[in-house]
């Protein structure tokens, strides 16, 4: 084990502003959860800025708690694992294929999402913080009814064989609409290496469209793409077009927490992306 990990957590802890769970229970999962959702934002400026990005954990660690930065699915949800576990949690990564338009599904390792196992006898628990806009609150893995939360109804059901589900595969649904395709084979994070490599170079990714930084807020959403503010209250949207790479910059530390010395690129391969956070 890395010597310096216990430092680093609290650090971690520190970050998200949670205090030090008791135990690794249910309730200190969904508290984990809902501050590292409303701290550490969804962002794919590595990819815009030429940065490297490294799928071991003393690199994610680095990133997200020395850095104090963002990232997609699998730096957020690969530096969660590694808090998660450090607490007591017995955390499995699970990999995933999204849902696009017409009912497409993504590459194999589309996304990462976690398999979390708490001490109080509930679970197991479907944590994500690295999804976008999607679920305040973990979900019960196990359960095929309607869980009600903060962003929505959501439901995990079942994917027959003839649909494609040989190896007890689920679609994660939200309002009724199919997320994202769970397979539930324990995975390690080498595995996603050519997830992230195809999503920070492919045209067809939508990760490398555009620079998006996006995170919740106590009230809905904040996300900065482009020169494009976009603040979600209550379900009603405002933009606000920033004037200036200042302005930019400094809307970069004030909603984000993100301290750049320069900025992204605007645009990117293929068309610009639209102002929701690409998931995954």
């Amino acid at each position: 084990m890395d010597p310096q990990l216990p430092q680093t957590i609290d650090a971690y802890l520190e970050r998200i502003g949670a205090p030090r769970p008791a135990r690794p229970d249910a309730p200190a999962l969904r508290e984990l959860q809902l501050r590292h959702l409303t701290t550490v934002p969804f962002e794919n400026l590595s990819i815009h800025l030429g940065e490297d990005i490294v799928l071991e954990e003393k690199a994610l660690l680095d990133k997200i708690v020395a850095g104090r930065r963002g990232g997609f699915c699998y730096e957020l949800n690969g530096a969660f694992a590694v808090l998660l576990r450090a607490l007591g949690f017995r955390v499995t990564l699970l990999q995933a294929r999204v849902h696009g338009d017409g009912g497409r599904l993504g590459i194999p390792y589309d996304h990462l999402a976690l398999r979390v196992e708490t001490d109080d006898g509930t679970g197991p628990w479907l944590a994500d913080v690295g999804f976008g806009d999607h679920a305040e609150r973990p979900l019960l893995l196990d359960d095929r009814t309607d869980q009600q939360d903060p962003r929505g109804t959501f439901r995990i059901a079942r994917v027959h064989a003839e649909a494609g589900g040989d190896h007890g595969d689920v679609d994660v649904l939200r309002d009724g609409a199919p997320q994202f395709r769970l397979d539930p084979r324990p995975r390690a994070l080498d595995d996603f290496r050519g997830g992230a490599w195809y999503h920070r170079t492919s045209p067809d990714s939508g990760f490398t469209r555009a620079p998006v930084c996006s995170r919740f807020t106590a009230t809905g959403r904040i996300t900065l793409s482009g020169r494009r503010l976009l603040t979600t209250v209550g379900g009603e949207r405002h933009e606000t077009r920033l004037e200036g790479d200042e302005e930019v910059l400094a809307a970069y530390r004030e909603h984000f927490g993100v301290l750049l010395d320069r900025l992204p690129p605007e645009g990117g391969v293929g068309v610009e992306a639209g102002l929701s956070a690409p998931n995954g």
